[in-house]
């Protein structure tokens, strides 16, 4: 339908409300003489990432907006420029975390470099610091999520001593309740999850994942966490969330919502699985079905409620490497690969390769589906592209 070419690199998803598209991107500029990353500890050891980059140098760091029929640039603004605090992953963007909206407002989240709430018109209403967060100079990857009248951020940073999850007013920036959590750095976004007798914000993390009052931030139940570097969101369906990980342990768990205290070793543990489990893409619930999905788009089918495993080793048609989560629409599955392609899946317990199409750059961001076409971000471009009739 249309392709818009979008300047600097990001990774965040766009968000679509209406007619309008948001989405984020970092622009990198010259060396900032002087310029230099916080010292990281792994343990007891000084610790430098051999692939941490991008601290040293200027980064201005935007939002966009588009008309989602034409993809015409409406508006464009500069939330922040200067330099950052911690280094990011080569791979990685200082715009990797995706917008939020309520309709009114949409709020982009930067990190160490701050909260920003703007109007559809672009205009900024606030702006808010949550101070210095180190990230193990892999850079931020967490999304603000909306609750009530709640912006919620999770920060976990390096070993943990200074991690929280933070709520503010979505209409003034102030902070409403601010938890501090035992948990190391984490580049998962928490999801609000409801159930028949009150609503949870779960927060997934290596050494627990924690269930808490969204509105309070006091928690409501715990469990032994991923025990690995945790980057992909939660699943949440059927009153039952997953978390997943895959460095340096593999392994995805299923709990029951609801619980209270210490739910570890619980009834509450519905199922466990120490493979087939990804480190950078989001895995996916659709349907009965929760679809773990490992870095090489390798697919393990399991029935959410019981564990049972549907099928496992579902590979996709030619190697490929998948930083993009997948997405589901009528009953498919899409996996997008960093090569540019897009693997068509069919859901269910049996799988199924339907058909693979080819963009000419590589995908990095999770597609978002609305109104009947399906949005892709590559490295240059935002793509909308017809998938069957408008909706």
């Amino acid at each position: 339908m249309w392709k818009t070419p979008i300047a600097g690199r990001g990774h965040s998803s766009p968000i679509i409300w209406g007619n309008r598209i948001f989405l984020t991107t970092a622009v990198e500029g010259e060396v900032i003489p002087g310029a230099m990353p916080p010292k990281h500890r792994l343990g007891d050891a000084e610790y430098v990432h051999p692939d941490s980059v991008g601290a040293t140098r200027q980064h201005t760091l935007k939002i966009i907006c588009l008309d989602r029929r034409s993809g015409k640039l409406l508006w464009e603004r500069t939330a922040y420029t200067g330099r950052v605090y911690d280094d990011r992953h080569r791979k990685a963007t200082y715009a990797d975390g995706t917008p939020v909206t309520d309709g009114a407002y949409v709020y982009a989240w930067f990190g160490s470099e701050g909260l920003y709430c703007y109007n559809f018109s672009g205009k900024l209403i606030w702006k808010k610091s949550l101070g210095s967060i180190a990230t193990q100079g892999m850079g931020n990857g967490t999304s603000p999520v909306l609750s009530q009248n709640m912006v919620i951020l999770q920060c976990d940073e390096d070993n943990g001593e200074h991690s929280f999850i933070v709520a503010l007013d979505k209409r003034t920036g102030k902070e409403v309740w601010r938890t501090a959590r035992q948990v190391q750095v984490s580049w998962s976004t928490p999801v609000i999850a409801g159930t028949p007798a009150r609503v949870e914000l779960v927060a997934s993390g290596n050494e627990y994942v924690i269930s808490y009052d969204p509105a309070t931030g006091k928690e409501l139940w715990r469990c032994r966490g991923t025990q690995s570097w945790t980057v992909p969101t939660p699943l949440v369906g059927h009153g039952i969330v997953v978390v997943s990980a895959a460095h340096p342990v593999k392994r995805a768990l299923a709990i029951r919502l609801g619980g209270s205290g210490d739910v570890t070793d619980t009834p509450q543990v519905i199922w466990q699985r120490d493979k087939g489990t990804g480190y950078t893409p989001s895995s996916i619930l659709y349907g009965d079905f929760v679809y773990l999905m490992t870095d090489r788009g390798i697919l393990t089918c399991i029935d959410v409620r019981t564990g049972e495993v549907r099928y496992e080793g579902g590979r996709v048609p030619k190697p490929a490497t998948f930083s993009a989560s997948p997405v589901a629409y009528e009953e498919n599955l899409l996996l997008s690969s960093e090569d540019g392609d897009i693997f068509v899946i069919r859901a269910g317990p049996k799988y199924e390769v339907l058909r693979t199409n080819s963009l000419d750059e590589p995908i990095y961001a999770s597609p978002a589906i609305a109104h009947g076409n399906i949005f892709i971000r590559t490295t240059k471009h935002l793509y909308c592209i017809a998938n069957g009739e408008k909706k």
